[in-house]
């Protein structure tokens, strides 16, 4: 489950209007997915909740353009480096492309020049992206979101030749998931050998 909680900023409702939006959202709705989650720190006890979060592993969707256009929130102000400073995985969004008239590329470029992000950075979250999506079946990864141990049937394939073995074969033709991380794994490794 996904549910937009904490889109919001001082000023738009009254302080204590900031308590609990993405409290609830955690511990009541029990989402598996946060939408903006701008106001995390503005919410009572922050801390414990973030340590909350990543000991759950609930992705938060980060919208970089749509929280600067539409609250006023960006660099420094936004929390996007405490979540990822905290452990909470983080994946960009572009939150609506055709009223922002932006594409997610764009979202990554935003995400590097405010906040210094890496190659390991965007790939972490690029993976993210499949890892907390809603895609049917298993992950590829035996250690969500940790992104070292892929599941037994495929450890013979991964990071060498881009045929998987017929065992992993057989695991990846059932689940839609592991299948897209395989391909995206593929990708990396044909675009890291062209440079």
């Amino acid at each position: 489950m996904t549910l937009h909680a904490g889109e919001l900023a001082p000023g738009l409702v009254p302080p204590e209007g900031l308590c609990c939006h993405v409290r609830l959202a955690v511990e009541q709705a029990r989402a598996d997915r946060i939408g903006h989650g701008v106001d995390v720190m503005y919410e009572d006890r922050p801390y414990d909740l973030l340590k909350n979060m990543a000991d759950k592993g609930v992705l938060v969707e980060i919208n970089l353009t749509s929280n600067k256009v539409i609250l006023g929130i960006e660099g420094k102000h936004h929390p996007f480096a405490t979540y990822r400073k905290l452990g909470v995985p983080v994946a960009l969004s572009t939150d609506d492309e055709g009223v922002s008239r932006i594409d997610l590329t764009h979202e990554y470029v935003r995400a590097v020049q405010a906040f210094d992000l890496v190659y390991a950075d965007l790939k972490e979250m690029v993976r993210n992206s499949l890892e907390y999506s809603f895609l049917p079946g298993p992950s590829l990864w035996d250690d969500k979101g940790g992104y070292v141990r892929v599941v037994p049937d495929c450890q013979a394939g991964v990071g060498g030749p881009d045929q998987p073995s017929a065992t992993c074969a057989s695991f990846l033709g059932g689940s839609e998931k592991a299948a897209e991380q395989w391909e995206l794994e593929r990708r990396f490794r044909a675009f890291e050998a062209s440079l």
